[in-house]
């Protein structure tokens, strides 16, 4: 049964267009202050996801400050006006409700998920926040410790994030991508009061802010609850233009290895920069994105695994991976893990020689047509998440791109060529727009 509906759904998506599909259920308005709003219906079940997004995030933050994004999505959690400390999660708890937030390199985003007759205790909670918070220097202090701590668990005692940081930092020479979301360490332990509120006070305000209410709701409701919380808030008159260094010409390529005796499995991963998706532009991103899943993104049915790990047996793993959702120049990754007795030279030689071989013979023209229809499906199967839904919009209009090109992708996708892949491959894969990483036990494990 799970099979034929598979196939079903499917053929469903090539009956409705899939821009209809997006749009159909998806509200949008706009604040006099400024605030963008994003409401996505569905009636199945009395919830809703409350999501407020900030068009900053860890790129957009003033050299020799890093992590005070992330520190201040941290803060944000601390009083205000009207709510003492933790008192907002304690609220959310008690009304049955469930929260977080993320901080990104484009982004900072906060949501709460609730029944949907608690939209507008969540609205009125997190319009307060948004310029009302209150810190204190024992606040500060107490939340940068867990920083550090967050940051000492998951990357100083982690042989892969410590490898993953310091290719990232290698692959952007300019550009702020370069540095970690967290933070490095030296500069988190100098953050303070005054460099999180100045942070606050220039991007947390309405004209900055994407407000996205998915669920159990009424698009005119929403919109009136929202003039009554968040269109009472100043906007923000120090708001930057949103204007990165841009990278220049990459003329060499580069080269790193990492060698740590914690590594539990030696492997080979390589960077590109790569286009992202781009406002009424999204073709070359599109290409990209079946580049990948033909190339590794479904395991040994993929080009690059079936070769390497079911034919030559020289790797236990073999993937590639793109994400164009970025503001700027994001990056194109290929990877290998090394069978037993294969050094890592040999993974990476292996590995260059199918992507040579695949540009040089074209896609194989029924395999990107059975990714075209799980890609379909699959966007099928993702409008029952509503948070998925509601990031999905959040993320796209914090990253430059508009409710219309969200709508547009799965169409995109769809109608993307084999000439197309290919001429996306051949733009990507040069090896001057690229970092090689080898992530080993030690310096000999190379051989």
């Amino acid at each position: 049964m799970r099979a034929i509906f598979i196939r079903l759904s499917t053929i469903v998506l090539f009956l409705i267009p899939a821009t209809a599909l997006a749009q159909a259920n998806v509200t949008t308005f706009k604040l006099r202050n400024g605030l963008q709003a994003v409401v996505i219906e569905d009636h199945r079940a009395p919830v809703v996801t409350h999501m407020v997004w900030y068009r900053v995030g860890a790129a957009d933050e003033v050299p020799g400050k890093s992590g005070i994004a992330h520190f201040l999505e941290h803060l944000m959690f601390k009083g205000t006006r009207r709510l003492k400390p933790g008192e907002f999660s304690q609220i959310v708890a008690a009304n049955g409700g469930s929260e977080n937030a993320f901080t990104s390199l484009d982004y900072t985003g906060y949501f709460q998920r609730v029944a949907s007759d608690r939209l507008e205790l969540m609205m009125k909670m997190e319009s307060d926040r948004m310029q009302g918070l209150i810190l204190t220097d024992d606040d500060v202090v107490t939340e940068r410790n867990v920083v550090l701590e967050e940051r000492n668990s998951r990357t100083e005692n982690n042989p892969g994030a410590l490898f993953s940081e310091q290719r990232q930092a290698s692959l952007y020479m300019n550009h702020p991508y370069g540095v970690p979301i967290i933070g490095w360490k030296h500069e988190i332990e100098a953050l303070n009061r005054e460099d999180a509120l100045e942070f606050y006070r220039k991007y947390y305000a309405p004209n900055n802010a994407v407000l996205v209410v998915a669920g159990d709701v009424d698009p005119k409701v929403v919109e009136r609850l929202a003039n009554r919380y968040y269109g009472l808030l100043r906007t923000s008159r120090d708001l930057p233009e949103r204007k990165r260094p841009v990278e220049p010409p990459q003329l060499s390529e580069r080269r790193l290895t990492y060698a740590d005796a914690r590594v539990a499995q030696p492997y080979v991963i390589r960077s590109y920069l790569a286009p992202e998706r781009n406002p009424g532009d999204q073709r070359p991103a599109a290409a990209l994105t079946l580049l990948a899943e033909l190339l590794g993104g479904s395991g040994i049915t993929s080009v690059m695994g079936s070769e390497l790990q079911l034919k030559q047996k020289v790797a236990i793993h073999a993937s590639a991976f793109y994400s164009g959702m970025s503001l700027d120049r994001t990056s194109f990754g290929v990877i290998i893990v090394p069978a037993e007795g294969v050094s890592l030279q040999e993974g990476e030689d292996a590995m260059d020689v199918v992507i040579a071989d695949f540009i040089e013979q074209g896609v194989d023209s029924e395999h990107l047509a059975r990714i075209k229809s799980q890609i379909g499906a699959s966007e099928i199967y993702a409008r029952d998440s509503l948070q998925g839904l509601a990031r999905t919009y959040g993320e796209a209009l914090t990253s430059g791109l508009t409710v219309e090109d969200v709508a547009q992708w799965p169409d995109i996708l769809q109608s993307i060529t084999e000439e197309e892949i290919i001429a996306a491959a051949k733009d990507v894969f040069k090896r001057q727009n690229s970092v090689t990483g080898w992530l080993m036990r030690d310096e000999e494990g190379a051989s």
